[in-house]
């Protein structure tokens, strides 16, 4: 054997091992950030079709002021709010019932019953609704705000009956 062809034969066996290594590198590194992307956000039945809307802030109820001349904190002095949700003695129609938003992530308020219809509001985790009735295949409950006259349709299993 000669020496250009020993030459020849150490120059094939090197750039075979640098094409071996380089394509097993390519290889790790595609597998590498395929799994530490994170995965897209899921989408749920419920937010199809639709554009994110800013969730109107809960209103605040304005508490009275109280007037005390001579500036001392007694007990007569001072006033407490009473909770109008859970304390109101407003009669209810037959059929309906007083609930408790009980998704965590709160709910969407739509102007009819279906995940494709408007999106009107939302509803807060805890804030209390009345619910009017069910859609007739029992998916969807329409209900009114405690603190308004707003009514909408929501994703029925989302709340839970108050007594």
């Amino acid at each position: 054997m000669t020496l250009a062809g020993a030459a020849k034969f150490v120059l094939g066996v090197s750039l075979a091992l640098a094409i071996l290594a380089g394509g097993s590198a390519a290889v790790a590194l595609y597998f590498m950030y395929r799994v530490t992307t994170h995965p897209p956000k899921p989408t749920f039945a419920n937010e199809l079709n639709q554009k994110p809307k800013a969730v109107p802030a809960p209103k605040q109820q304005a508490q009275p002021e109280i007037s005390n001349p001579d500036n001392t904190n007694n007990a007569e002095s001072t006033i407490e709010k009473a909770d109008s949700d859970t304390n109101s003695t407003e009669p209810l129609a037959p059929g309906t019932y007083r609930a408790r938003v009980s998704w965590e992530k709160g709910l969407s308020l739509r102007a009819e019953p279906g995940a494709g219809a408007e999106r009107i509001g939302g509803l807060e985790y805890n804030q209390q609704i009345v619910v009017l009735e069910a859609s007739p295949d029992k998916n969807w409950q329409r209900v009114r705000l405690s603190d308004s006259d707003r009514e909408g349709w929501i994703k029925a299993g989302n709340i839970e009956k108050i007594q």
